[in-house]
């Protein structure tokens, strides 16, 4: 059994790095599915989901290098389209995005339903209705994913909900398709963005990441690319909140400090100082705080 013991009535002080942004790792790492060629990637988070996302890749036939603790190489050239384990894909939620990448590269995916939250099921019926406008054909038996499409065509898609996992998905199975995607009330989070910029380094054509609307036009192939993944904004917000709660300056680096208005404007206006450099925040609490 596995606990934390926390000794409070310490205020915080000194440095710390963040990581990769964990919610953009586990779709870029897929999307390298989608290329013949290396592609190497800096600041990917050491977590358990990046481990067993490798773990998949491998099984699939990628080769892959590491170059310190955060930097891979990974090479899908020899990829094929085999069944990943079910015991992996069920251990982290993040594996559908392996069906859009699978489907862009290899016209039809077979993966098992995600597991890895303890939060309740997560639909996928969002992703399903995407992967259906371009074109593919899907069911679920077994608990097995089946998308197939002999030829993916771009389509128009207007999303029921917002769903970050559906937007991604949708990029990564239209980047390749034919003719020109529009994704409508798509999520708007700065890994969206991250996913979008990785896509198009290897040479694909996305625009709008970051708004409402995503368009796509599809390109006949893409090559692999060097990318860094960028900071964890969540990661980076939980460090800032902690130095609220306990009092004490902090100062937190590799952070996009425009990820982090949200959580700045909040901090300030309790009685916070955040001081924001090029690619750090300082936080310091020394007053008690106000409840706004």
């Amino acid at each position: 059994m596995i606990k934390y013991i926390v000794q409070g009535g310490t205020k915080l002080s000194g440095s710390v790095t963040i990581s990769g942004a964990k919610n953009a790792a586990v779709a870029i790492l897929p999307a390298t599915l989608l290329v013949s060629g290396p592609c190497r990637i800096e600041n990917v988070p050491d977590i358990s989901d990046v481990r067993l996302l490798l773990e998949i890749l491998r099984d699939m036939g990628a080769e892959i290098r590491r170059y310190g603790r955060n930097t891979l190489e990974i090479d899908c050239t020899r990829a094929r389209n085999a069944t990943a384990p079910i015991e992996l894909v069920r251990r982290i939620r993040a594996s559908y995005y392996l069906i859009g990448a699978e489907l862009g590269r290899f016209g039809h995916a077979h993966v098992a339903m995600p597991g890895g939250c303890n939060l309740g099921p997560r639909p996928i019926d969002q992703h399903l209705k995407a992967f259906t406008a371009f074109g593919a054909e899907d069911s679920v038996e077994y608990g097995q994913i089946h998308v197939r499409s002999e030829h993916l065509v771009g389509g128009h898609v207007f999303f029921d909900t917002v769903s970050v996992g559906a937007t991604m998905n949708a990029m990564l199975a239209a980047v390749l398709a034919e003719g020109t995607t529009i994704l409508e009330n798509v999520a708007r989070e700065p890994h969206i963005v991250d996913l979008a910029n990785f896509l198009n380094m290897m040479g694909a054509d996305v625009h709008g990441a970051g708004t409402d609307v995503i368009k796509i036009h599809g390109v006949k192939e893409m090559h692999g690319c060097n990318y860094s993944i960028i900071p964890d904004q969540i990661e980076a917000g939980t460090y800032m909140a902690a130095v609220a709660a306990a009092g004490g300056d902090v100062l937190i680096q590799n952070v996009i400090p425009k990820h982090l208005d949200c959580i700045t404007a909040k901090l300030v206006e309790i009685g916070c100082q955040v001081e924001e450099f090029d690619d750090a925040v300082r936080v310091v609490a020394t007053k008690r705080l106000t409840n706004t």
